[in-house]
């Protein structure tokens, strides 16, 4: 199967301070990154705050620039589209942010949020703008009767229903999830999770789900990627992962992870220190500094993602 969006070499630097008396300081947010997308999958993204997750999304799809690298959307590279064709194209590819209540003009009712899309894409008006716009509310599990309320009517969970209703208005086919269930209670989040694997199933998509929390991403991804400090340190299936774990880093999120059975006990791996700051990565592998696995090669080496079988890919030096 043909990859539906591919990223090669990604790389996102963000430049800090400069002026007569600062030096210009670089944030390596995202570094090297090679990923595969394929239709009608949901590929979790993982990984402590600041490790770069958000970045990934926001660089797939053009909302910030990359400093290096290719993003290619159905064989067609984003990176070199001029501005009116990558307008065209942003009707296939959407996201929905973390927080609704940032996201969602507190101005504007539901149906003016809903509709602006519609309104920038396509020659919609009237009532037919507005059938539309209840269709769309009608899918996440709304009404018309929202349709003239504010955000502040709503409850976390109704906004990000808005908030998804929104991203689909297009009939995009990719969708980035940036932790779009993080602000929710977790009875809310459970309701939002269904509705999502229920929107992919009937409407095709495929999605990037973006989280902190391994135990939605295990229940939502059918691959899932860690990340840490900028880069994807393992890849495979949500199987692969959460039973064969093979990188420290991911041994060690795994253990922190709560069982839902008071009785049962894990190992807790207790890493040392902090992550490193972006701004001054240490040399060679990146988690070498907090690996309980680490060799004297990991301080001067970057190891690279290698297949260890069945398209589950590590990138340490004692994975061969």
């Amino acid at each position: 199967m043909n990859a539906l969006l591919q990223a090669r070499q990604l790389t996102k630097h963000f430049s800090l301070g400069g002026g007569w008396w600062h030096r210009r300081l670089t944030v390596r947010a995202l570094e090297w990154v090679d990923l595969d997308i394929y239709p009608g999958e949901t590929l979790g993204v993982v990984g402590e705050s600041g490790c770069g997750k958000t970045t990934l999304g926001r660089c797939l799809i053009r909302l910030i620039e990359p400093t290096f690298g290719e993003v290619f959307f159905r064989g067609e590279n984003l990176l070199k589209l001029d501005r009116a064709t990558l307008r065209q194209r942003r009707r296939e590819f959407q996201m929905v942010f973390q927080n609704p209540y940032l996201s969602l003009d507190p101005r504007m009712n539901v149906l003016d949020l809903v509709e602006e899309p519609l309104r920038a894409h396509t020659d919609l008006r009237g009532r037919a703008l507005a059938d539309r716009v209840t269709e769309l509310l009608e899918r996440v599990g709304l009404a018309r009767e929202h349709l003239y309320r504010y955000p502040h009517e709503f409850s976390g969970g109704q906004l990000q229903r808005i908030a998804i209703a929104r991203a689909l208005a297009l009939n995009p086919v990719f969708v980035v999830l940036d932790e779009p269930t993080s602000a929710l209670d977790v009875s809310v989040q459970a309701q939002i999770l269904n509705l999502l694997k229920e929107l992919q199933v009937e409407l095709g998509l495929t999605y990037l789900f973006i989280s902190h929390d391994l135990s939605v991403v295990q229940y939502i991804s059918d691959r899932i990627a860690v990340m840490y400090l900028g880069r994807i340190v393992e890849l495979g299936t949500a199987e692969q992962i959460f039973s064969n774990a093979r990188h420290p880093y991911t041994q060690a999120l795994l253990s922190s992870t709560p069982l839902p059975d008071p009785q049962a006990r894990r190992s807790r791996i207790i890493l040392p220190g902090d992550v490193p700051s972006p701004l001054n990565p240490p040399p060679g592998c990146s988690f070498h500094p907090r690996c309980f696995q680490a060799l004297p090669v990991c301080a001067t080496d970057e190891p690279r993602l290698i297949d260890v079988g069945d398209n589950h890919f590590v990138a340490c030096h004692r994975v061969r």
